[in-house]
């Protein structure tokens, strides 16, 4: 049984090792525009039945509770805390922020689209709107050479003033994509999530409609890492991590005993 103690306390050990990863993870992106924090989530491994509730202990007796020895713990996921960040004015024209659900749509590099909540876009050498890794922003949008006064409205829509003309023109309209499942989609760096068979088909449409929320233009959405609460998480798993390591240690004292003695 000692020998069972010891891997128990390892899985213990597994376990909190991959939490502190993900406070790690959350602590090193808590500047990134757009970021959403995770959270650890933990499971029992199975259970070795050695006296089964009800079963018969003598005569007409019965046990009224059985004798169930856990085998440990596991992580069983990392669940995204789709939370908004708080909204942060920099009155860059083409920093934008969702205020509400949805996520921009980037055309990646592979052809993929991949799904972000960071706006803070740029202008690429042939005028269209893209991510500082030169990603194309969907739908796509170019802005004219020489086009000044360029706003972005709360439903998406792009307006800048042409050379020679006296009235904005509408360059295009960005969409927003929302998923029945955001908590589905795989990240996949670069500040972009993926599409999967978990988080369902993107819904594309309109920024505020049918759920997807408005465009703020000269904003950025910051992380919603809050750093006192991941303190907090971060001081919990170390001492988790201890006392797991402590009882690594008293078991492997009971086993020297048992050889030394017998």
């Amino acid at each position: 049984m000692t020998n069972a103690a010891l891997h128990v306390a390892r899985t213990g050990l597994d376990a909190q090792s991959t939490r502190m990863r993900v406070i790690a993870n959350n602590l090193a992106n808590v500047n990134t525009t757009g970021f959403k924090r995770d959270r650890a989530s933990f499971e029992t491994l199975a259970y070795q039945a050695i006296t089964a509730a009800g079963a018969t202990s003598s005569g007409d007796d019965k046990y009224a509770i059985g004798t169930n020895l856990g085998t440990g713990v596991q992580i069983n996921g990392t669940a995204r805390i789709d939370t908004q960040g708080s909204t942060q004015v920099t009155g860059n024209p083409l920093d934008l922020a969702i205020e509400g659900g949805g996520y921009f749509q980037i055309q990646m590099p592979d052809g993929k689209t991949g799904y972000t909540r960071a706006g803070d876009f740029n202008q690429s050498a042939d005028g269209r709107l893209v991510t500082a890794d030169g990603m194309s922003v969907l739908p796509e949008i170019t802005i004219p050479e020489g086009a000044t006064a360029i706003t972005i409205g709360t439903d998406g829509t792009v307006s800048a003033m042409l050379a020679g003309q006296t009235e904005t023109s509408e360059l295009g309209k960005i969409q927003l994509a929302r998923f029945t499942n955001a908590a589905g989609l795989q990240a996949a760096g670069n500040n972009l999530l993926t599409e999967t068979a978990a988080s369902g088909a993107p819904q594309v449409g309109d920024a505020g409609l049918e759920g997807r929320g408005l465009i703020q233009q000269n904003s950025l959405e910051a992380s919603n890492v809050n750093v006192v609460e991941e303190l907090v998480d971060m001081i919990e798993t170390q001492r988790a991590y201890e006392v797991n390591s402590k009882m690594i240690k008293a078991t492997d004292e009971m086993l020297q005993y048992v050889n030394q003695q017998l």
